[in-house]
């Protein structure tokens, strides 16, 4: 029997109603038209349907709309402000991460609960942070390269630098 839940998504509050059975991903791409958030295997395998929930990367085609309720949820269309691209997305443009476009919003949004928890990450530490989700056209090197892109471009614009102190004279 459906019933109405509230929704915290990109900021915006929502009333909506479903079963208890309904995925996170049929209810933000069916009921409210979040298409950004793609539908790939449906198994939890290929990471295109990856949403953040409370700033962690989780795949919205085996989480259930119902357990969402009081959570804040973000889609790649949370991303962008101000008609700009967040900096994680311009920098998948600037290194030419984006080829087919199909595994680009799981990849930003799982590289941005990355660079959230820890703003200078590794290539190990990448490399992990995206092996749930699948891209079948970059071989991964580009996108690893745009996750340390926007990595930099997170610590300029937080203050810090992005070299090395020089030594006194």
């Amino acid at each position: 029997m459906p019933k109405d839940i509230n929704l915290k998504i990109n900021g915006r509050a929502y009333l909506v109603e479903c079963n208890d059975s309904r995925t996170l991903l049929d209810m933000l791409r069916e009921d409210l038209g979040l298409t950004g958030t793609k539908k790939g295997c449906d198994e939890g395998d290929c990471g295109v349907c990856t949403v953040l929930i409370d700033g962690n990367p989780i795949n919205s085609c085996l989480y259930l709309a119902v357990n969402a309720e009081g959570h804040e949820i973000t889609t790649i269309e949370g991303l962008a402000a101000g008609g700009g691209l967040h900096p994680i997305q311009q920098a998948f443009v600037d290194e030419g991460a984006v080829q087919c476009g199909f595994c680009t919003p799981g990849m930003v949004l799982a590289a941005k609960a990355l660079l959230d928890h820890n703003p200078v990450p590794g290539e190990d530490e990448i490399r992990t942070a995206i092996s749930g989700n699948l891209c079948r056209c970059t071989g991964y090197t580009r996108i690893i390269k745009a996750v340390q892109t926007a990595s930099g471009a997170a610590r300029q614009n937080s203050g810090h630098q992005n070299r090395l102190p020089q030594k006194k004279k």
